[in-house]
């Protein structure tokens, strides 16, 4: 592949789960045209989409009228509706949102009017009483239901997404170890360097995640922002202890603090995860609590934004750090919903690491951000809940496309 130039109509860089995503819903639209799918790993799904927590996202949380409220409703419709389609392990089963203490109350009805606002099906309070009825090992004052909240195995959707492509058109491809490099525009074609050798195409749409900022700032973006990474641990529970939670069961998350808080997750294994918190990460994609990486830690804390973030949440990142190097905190943290809950009950599970667009005022980009420059697509920040919206991300993604 070195020493020939590789045509197609259209390159995405980038195959988690936005980019195929973006890559199939292309391929539907122009079921004739050629599109080449490069992702750098030697499999896909490696960083975020294989990293998170596997739910499916209500959109209970988000800003009203948001990119995030209005994408993650209808993402998740079609979301289902292909996982049906495609036979992709899923479970609607449903979420609450535990207040734990008094003070908690406010930002419950908080959440509870902005499900109303984001028409998020079918939520109710349920009352301590009600809250057993549920999840027996939970203990809260008041607790809101969400029904429409699911697990679903992420990689999954993500491999189907990107076989699709050639099985509409042939000619398509997903070619991975191919990593980008740097892109030469002339009159009339774009030229892309990888460690694949060279591709030509018209059209480039970068999903990138976690190197989205450096891929812009090679095109001259005036982008005002920097990605950080936020590492999360996550611990599950012993195969002894997995019958203490039914469901989803969620904390009342810190209204100024953009992460949800530790969680219960039932995943679709049938196993149970409790995490993330959310740490500063040395490292954009290397996943150890002890990762160090000289040039993403450079560039995150040589950037004035990170500072005045840090400086904002200094005792909140202290205690996310507590939790991150300390099992007794992090067991904790999760005993306010679950009093009983031993640190025998937990093992160590996999970590993740959240790209987090940070702007220079020290303030977390909250919602999705898209921009064309020079007739390449750049979706500069795509946090939670990007997998369960990724085929409406994808949609907004086509409106770039003339």
């Amino acid at each position: 592949m070195k020493n020939k130039i590789n045509k197609f109509d259209f390159i995405i860089v980038g195959a988690g789960i936005v980019g195929a995503a973006t890559a199939y819903k292309l391929q539907l639209k122009f079921p004739d045209k050629s599109i080449a799918l490069l992702e750098k790993e030697s499999k896909i799904g490696k960083h975020q989409t294989g990293r998170n927590s596997g739910v499916i996202h209500s959109g209970i949380y988000y800003k009203p009228k948001s990119y995030k409220a209005k994408n993650c409703k209808n993402g998740r419709e079609q979301l289902l509706v292909f996982a049906k389609k495609y036979s992709i392990p899923y479970d609607i089963c449903g979420k609450i949102i535990v207040a734990t203490n008094k003070d908690e109350l406010l930002a419950l009805e908080n959440i509870y009017q902005r499900g109303i606002e984001n028409q998020t099906p079918t939520i109710k309070y349920l009352n301590t009483k009600e809250i057993k009825t549920i999840e027996p090992n939970i203990e809260g004052l008041k607790a809101i239901l969400v029904p429409t909240a699911g697990i679903i195995d992420y990689v999954a959707v993500n491999t189907k997404l990107a076989s699709l492509i050639t099985e509409i058109n042939p000619k398509s491809q997903l070619i991975t170890s191919c990593e980008f490099l740097d892109t030469i525009s002339n009159s009339t074609k774009k030229i892309i360097q990888t460690s694949k050798g060279k591709f030509t195409t018209d059209r480039i749409i970068f999903c990138t995640g976690l190197q989205s900022d450096r891929i812009a700032k090679k095109e001259d973006a005036n982008l005002n922002l920097k990605i950080v990474g936020f590492r999360g641990d996550y611990y599950k529970f012993t195969s002894i202890s997995e019958n203490k939670i039914n469901n989803l069961v969620y904390p009342v998350p810190d209204p100024a603090f953009p992460f949800l808080g530790v969680h219960f997750t039932k995943m679709i294994d049938g196993s149970v995860e409790c995490g993330p918190n959310a740490v500063f990460s040395f490292a954009r994609e290397d996943y150890k609590k002890t990762s160090f990486n000289f040039k993403d830690t450079w560039e995150a804390l040589t950037y004035i934004g990170t500072w005045k973030l840090f400086f904002k949440f200094w005792k909140k990142g202290l205690d996310e750090y507590k939790r991150a190097f300390s099992k007794r905190f992090f067991v904790k943290e999760l005993q306010k919903m679950m009093p009983k809950l031993k640190k025998d009950d937990l093992i160590v599970a996999k970590s993740g690491i959240r790209a987090q667009a940070i702007n220079a005022k020290g303030e977390m980009v909250d919602d999705f951000k898209i921009v064309n420059k020079n007739g390449n697509i750049h979706v500069l920040n795509a946090p939670s809940p990007a997998a369960t919206a990724c085929l409406a991300i994808a949609d907004e993604i086509l409106t770039y496309i003339d």
